[in-house]
């Protein structure tokens, strides 16, 4: 579309017979993200606060359709990749957010563990390694401060503020792994996402041991998971105790949002983060 035709339509927003301005609403919809871009330079120059309020609307409600179709794509074609997975759930926070500054950090924690890395480490020795180049070096560590903040869900706002939750810290902790070969994979245990280590044929029936991401990558035993199960009244079933899907665990990020704006009473967010869930669901 012209810049000229495209002016027109914005300007027409402000229609005080509401169903021309709802037409011209839908229509600007249907343009798709390209058009986003021209809708923010008019919303900086608009003076008409209402303007602005629809403008606001309007790219909000296409960056939220984008979301929603990243996120299709990726469960039907690309649900191995958990790293894109979040980069998609941080776009629906932070739409104009530079995602290769992620990728970024992730490759360079990368290099940084496998410059260290050999050989002959044993799995121990490995985890001692990415525990002190993640934790320590790099300065992760569980936001015991503000559990439940909605930040805590969003990867780029934790790799940036190096605070986060069990469930964001286990992922950035499991992609880093996996990209060096290394066996760390989620484990959705109830209230509260810790990783596994596998054997070196990485089937799940091979588990060495356990890893605590929130406490600073500490070690568990499987005794220590049978133990906070029962104490949950829980079975000591498969899903709880091995490996789970990266569909798994995207559902976990967004059952997390929902819960973070339900107890900061941002509604409206809460309800398009279920309509996320839901995608994942079907």
């Amino acid at each position: 579309m012209e810049e000229k035709e495209l002016q027109a339509l914005v300007h027409l927003l402000d229609d005080p017979d509401q169903l021309i301005a709802e037409e011209i609403e839908n229509k600007l919809l249907s343009l798709g993200p390209d058009i986003i871009p021209s809708l923010e330079e008019y919303w900086e120059s608009a003076f008409d606060p209402y303007i602005q309020e629809r403008l606001e609307k309007i790219i909000h409600a296409i960056q939220f359709d984008q979301t929603k179709s990243e996120l299709l794509v990726w469960k039907m074609s690309n649900s191995f990749n958990l790293l894109e997975g979040l980069l998609i759930i941080n776009s629906y926070q932070y739409p104009s957010y530079n995602n290769n500054l992620i990728r970024i950090t992730i490759e360079e924690l990368k290099r940084e563990i496998w410059m260290e890395l050999r050989y002959e480490m044993t799995p121990y020795e490995k985890v001692s390694l990415m525990n002190y180049v993640l934790f320590e070096k790099f300065g992760l560590s569980g936001n015991t401060n503000d559990y439940h903040n909605p930040q805590n869900s969003f990867i780029g706002r934790v790799l940036e503020s190096k605070k986060g939750n069990p469930l964001t810290l286990s992922c950035i902790y499991s992609i880093v792994a996996q990209k060096l070969d290394i066996p760390i994979f989620g484990i959705n245990l109830p209230k509260h996402f810790i990783l596994s280590y596998l054997a070196d044929n990485q089937t799940e029936d091979h588990l060495l041991f356990y890893l605590n991401a929130f406490n600073k990558g500490q070690v568990m035993q499987k005794a220590d998971v049978i133990s906070f199960l029962k104490q949950l009244n829980l079975p000591l079933s498969k899903e709880f105790m091995m490996p789970c899907d990266n569909v798994t665990i995207l559902k976990r990020v967004l059952r997390n949002l929902v819960t973070a704006y339900e107890q900061n009473e941002s509604a409206s967010k809460k309800q398009e983060v279920e309509i996320l869930f839901k995608l994942l669901e079907d």
